[in-house]
This record gives C-alpha cells, structure tokens and sequence, in this order.
C-alpha cells in the first residue's frame, strides 16, 4: 500500500502504504479492488500517464463508475478533491506546496478529498461514487513529492441523477474504528465510508491464518513493525486511499480468499499512525 513533501498529493494515504509495504516485505504491486460491476451507471474515465492526468465523460451529478488507467508509469495514485464554492485550484494548489499541507485534514480549508485510488498499467481500477455539482481537481500522485500531474475540471448539474446501485455490505471508518461486516465475499458489491471527523484510508494485509491476523493487530497496535513484518503473506488491498469526512467508494470485491488485517496508516497531528490508536481488525474474505 502506498500514500508527501505534501501529504496530499503524495496522499499520506500513498505514503503509508509505501511505508507499508517496506515494513510488512510486501513484495509486488498493490493489489487494487476493481471491477465495480457497474452496469447501467455513466462512465468517468481518469488517465494517467508519465506526465499528465485527464478525466472526462459522464461529468455530471449522480452516481457514476470512474475507470482509472495508467500508461507508462509503474504505479499512479488519483485523488479527486472537490473544491468549496469560492476556492479556487489555484489556492489548492499553493496549500499542497505549504506547510499546512503535511497534514491531509487540513485540505478542508479549501475541499473534500471525495476520491482516492492506485492505479497501474495492469491493474486498472473501476470505482462506484456519486458526484456533486462543483469544481474538481484532480491529481496524479507516484511515490512521494508533489503530484507529477493535475488537471480541473467540472461536474454540471443533473436534471435526473443517476442512483448507485444498493451496495449489499457496508464498511465504515470512524475514529479509530472499522464498523460492519468483518466477512466480505468475492463477488460482493461493498460500500466503504469514511464516518469520522479525520481523514482515513481502508486497506487490507493479507496473511496466512487468523492466528497470524491476531498476532498482527497486535503488533501493529504496540508499534511493532519488525515483528508486523513477518506477518504479511502479500502486497496489500486497497479499498479506499485516504479520503476526507463523508467520502465514500463502493466497488466489487475481487481479491483473493483469505484472511486480512483491514488497517488505517494516517497519521495524528503528532506524526503517530491511527493504527497505535486501535484502527486495524481482523477480516476475512471468502468465496
């Protein structure tokens, strides 16, 4: 998992899960939960590539299903953050270079990080949200620094928005929880909300038993990251990256059988991970 000099469009979420992935040996990508089953909804499509991020589409409010894809890059992050009325991208984009943009929760000030995803040229992502009226920006995000690319655009009003289909589970972060169904199965349409005041990102640590889940919360719980280590059976999945209070995704479940750690990496204003504030459980998913 990965999510800085600006921790917005590094996506702390980003950083973390780079940050992840060295300290559980995660090898490989990250596994990306795709595939939303969206039929009947407007297509959004984001595309990334080495140096520049379009979205265009079905840019009007509703329910919609974004297709990200990435060419020529290992790995890309797309964020969409949803603008106030009366903040402008231009005082988006200087807040990202700023101090006060280290820490995610500040981007309040200006927008809702609405959106947030990892995207390869392998492993492109499809993801259910609803859109409101307004003016976006969007943001490539690789690795850490400032976002290699960005783009603004539109969403027009809808004379008759389009529903999102009834999700058949619900998973919700609040502060410093998981709430819902701690199963989840292959095939299911599931909903992820971010319930609490912070920002937070929802993903999964895939491991060998639920005896190595327990050990896992433990450790990651009391900060110990040597031991955590040992634990991973894989590169993470992601649900959602770090998204702001209200967000929500829904998308079909597709990863592999087995049982997870489920894990926020954000960080407190005082640099600790919400992780040692009791934020990971024990999941699983089955057939």
């Amino acid at each position: 998992m990965s999510y800085s000099s600006s921790q917005l469009v590094a996506r702390r979420g980003r950083r973390s899960a780079l940050a992840l992935t060295a300290v559980l040996a995660a090898v490989g990508a990250l596994t990306v939960v795709s595939q939303a089953g969206a039929a009947g909804l407007p297509t959004v499509t984001v595309s990334v590539t080495s140096s520049s991020i379009s979205v265009s589409g079905a840019l009007q409010s509703g329910g919609v299903n974004v297709v990200s894809t990435a060419t020529g890059v290992k790995e890309s992050g797309v964020v969409l953050v949803a603008l106030k009325p009366g903040a402008t991208p231009e005082e988006l984009f200087a807040f990202i270079g700023s101090k006060g943009g280290q820490d995610l929760n500040n981007v309040s000030k200006y927008g809702s990080i609405v959106f947030s995803t990892e995207v390869a040229p392998s492993h492109p992502s499809e993801v259910q949200i609803a859109l409101q009226p307004g003016q976006y920006v969007a943001l490539a995000t690789q690795e850490e620094g400032p976002p290699r690319a960005r783009a603004v655009f539109s969403v027009s009003a809808s004379k008759a928005p389009v529903a999102l289909p009834a999700a058949q589970a619900t998973v919700r972060a609040i502060d410093f929880a998981f709430k819902g169904p701690s199963v989840l199965k292959v095939g299911e349409l599931v909903r992820f909300e971010n319930e609490g005041f912070l920002v937070h990102m929802d993903i999964a640590i895939p491991v060998k038993n639920k005896k190595a889940a327990t050990k896992l919360v433990k450790y990651l719980r009391t900060g110990n990251e040597k031991a955590a280590g040992r634990l991973s059976a894989g590169p993470p999945v992601e649900f959602t990256g770090a998204v702001s209070n209200g967000a929500s995704q829904q998308e079909v479940i597709t990863a592999k059988p087995g049982w997870y750690v489920q894990a926020c990496f954000m960080d407190t204003q005082d640099r600790h991970s919400h992780t040692l504030l009791g934020m990971e459980r024990v999941m699983k998913i089955t057939k």
